[in-house]
């Protein structure tokens, strides 16, 4: 097991606070996923800061295909029974949601902000690392090879990869939680995981990755600008990314590889 040291920063004012730290583990069952993401829950870990993948969901959800947040939220699939049959589980809880193929491991449901960076890694921080596996992109985010290897093996064989970030003066109890809930494989790391911008969208850089493979350059440029006004009248991030991937699809069309590069003819 990896015991990790305690990390704080200064801030401005010249007070300490305590740095997060990731703990990721293996559990074999959907019942002790279940168990620990409300345990989690229960002692104030917030839904944002919780993450899983595997690859047993789809068989009680019965989802086929590749989902992303394109799909779920932006394409109206949120009123539909393949949404509701994903986040009526435990899932739901949680954010970012997707179901995605990972070479040497297949499909699999992620979410949280794991799942989050693993949907957007063909156009992100992890660009070139998602093509080798899920091990290639677990150490791009700062784990170890031979867990990463561990992870992608055991995730592949159908167990659950369980990942959660927590201030580093929590890490202990945080781990004994795991522990007792038949946590497998613990390991802990001195990094979180890369989170969505919140507020106003400075370039088309900040667009989600897994949004922004989908548009051109001049369909980002529209989508910032779009989504910007609509969040400054409304301090609403999702009414902002309804409204701008709807000014982007009544402005453009769709090429041969699904990006919205095409613009319409105005009448």
């Amino acid at each position: 097991m990896t015991q990790a040291s305690t990390n704080t920063s200064t801030t401005g004012n010249g007070s300490r606070t305590v740095a997060e730290q990731t703990i990721s583990a293996l559990f074999k069952n959907r019942e002790q996923i279940d168990s620990v993401i409300r345990s989690l829950i229960d002692k104030g870990i917030a839904h944002d800061k919780i993450s899983v993948i595997g690859k047993n969901f789809q068989l009680e959800t019965r989802i086929a295909g590749f989902l992303t947040k394109k799909d779920l939220i932006l394409n109206g699939l949120a009123t539909g029974g393949l949404f509701g049959s994903l986040f009526g589980t435990i899932l739901g809880l949680l954010t970012g949601v997707g179901v995605l193929f990972i070479p040497f491991v297949g499909t699999v449901v992620a979410a949280g902000p794991l799942g989050a960076a693993l949907l957007g890694a063909a156009a992100g921080a992890l660009a070139g690392s998602a093509g080798g596996g899920l091990a290639s992109a677990l150490i791009a985010l700062g784990m170890p090879e031979d867990k990463a290897a561990i992870y992608e093996n055991r995730v592949a064989a159908g167990e659950f990869l369980l990942t959660v970030e927590v201030p580093a003066d929590r890490v202990d109890e945080i781990r004994q939680l795991l522990e007792s809930a038949g946590a497998e494989e613990i390991h802990i790391h001195e990094t979180s995981l890369p989170h969505k911008r919140s507020g106003q969208l400075e370039s088309p850089s900040d667009i989600s990755p897994e949004i922004r493979n989908h548009l051109s350059e001049d369909a980002q440029r529209e989508f910032v600008d779009r989504y910007n006004a609509v969040l400054s009248e409304s301090n609403d991030e999702v009414k902002a990314e309804h409204s701008a991937w709807d000014t982007v699809c009544q402005l453009y069309d769709e090429d041969e590889n699904g990006v919205r590069s095409r613009r319409k003819a105005m009448v």
